[in-house]
């Protein structure tokens, strides 16, 4: 049931981002304070936020942030991670040693305190926003790829293209690559939950996505003053927060138990 369920919901929350691009009920943009807090209508089947603003046009806008963020914060970390993990595996002695440190020291700092570092000096912005998130993700996958290609470079068939003369990085792309994608395949849908939650996070404390744009977790700071008057306006982001992080950890676990791969 998870394998349907974990993945109905992501395309779901997926298409909803996608549509918004072109089409929301009302504009975003656009205040209508005669119609603040409005209850749920025909006209507006969520009700109107404080400002008079279609709680559907907003949940369907603010999706695009935080999947955005989140998905560009997990490329970052896949385009920075794995190539320093195959090239630790590759080059055991003090280029692994290394590599291996300098992702300990990261790990040292909590990850939600060194994006508010990184977006506090850059200042704030969605794009600022996922390369915070996504700097943390770089030794998350470097540490995963590291420890999956080790084991890979172990094997006979790696032995065997040693002897037909192929060189360690042909190797890793042609051989250690392939074996360890399950793996962070997983990781990355993990890794992309987690960036969901931070970017939430961050824009929660004004330090994600700016107005005009919509995101859950602004809706989620502007809506807080108002929760005894109108909880939906607190309700309906965080639904929206858990359900999207609830379907990509069940897409995760599908995966995982599609590819064979065992908890660690």
């Amino acid at each position: 049931m998870t394998r349907i369920v974990g993945p109905a919901i992501v395309i779901l929350i997926s298409a909803m981002a996608l549509l918004s691009f072109v089409w929301t009920p009302y504009d975003v943009g656009a205040l209508d304070i005669a119609h603040r807090l409005a209850p749920g209508s025909a006209a507006h089947p969520l009700g109107t936020d404080q400002y008079g603003r279609d709680l559907v046009s907003m949940l369907m806008a603010g999706a695009r942030p935080s999947l955005g963020v989140a998905l560009l914060a997990v490329g970052i970390g896949l385009a920075g991670g794995v190539p320093l993990g195959l090239l630790a595996a590759a080059r055991p002695g003090w280029i692994d040693e290394t590599i291996a440190r300098l992702a300990d020291i990261v790990f040292a700092f909590p990850a939600l305190v060194l994006a508010l570092l990184i977006v506090a000096v850059a200042g704030p912005g969605a794009t600022h926003a996922a390369i915070a998130i996504g700097l943390f993700n770089v030794p998350v996958f470097t540490r995963l790829t590291r420890a999956a290609a080790r084991s890979i470079w172990a094997r006979d068939f790696i032995l065997a293209a040693r002897l037909a003369g192929k060189g360690a990085a042909r190797i890793s792309i042609e051989h250690v690559l392939p074996n360890v994608a399950g793996p962070l395949l997983v990781q990355a849908a993990v890794q992309l939950s987690l960036g969901l939650i931070a970017e939430a996070g961050l824009s929660f404390l004004g330090l994600g996505a700016q107005p005009p744009y919509a995101s859950w977790g602004r809706m989620l700071a502007d809506g807080q003053t108002l929760i005894g008057v109108a909880p939906r306006l607190v309700l309906l982001p965080g639904l929206a927060i858990l359900l999207t992080v609830l379907g990509i950890n069940l897409t995760g676990e599908a995966l995982r138990g599609r590819l064979g791969i065992e908890r660690s």
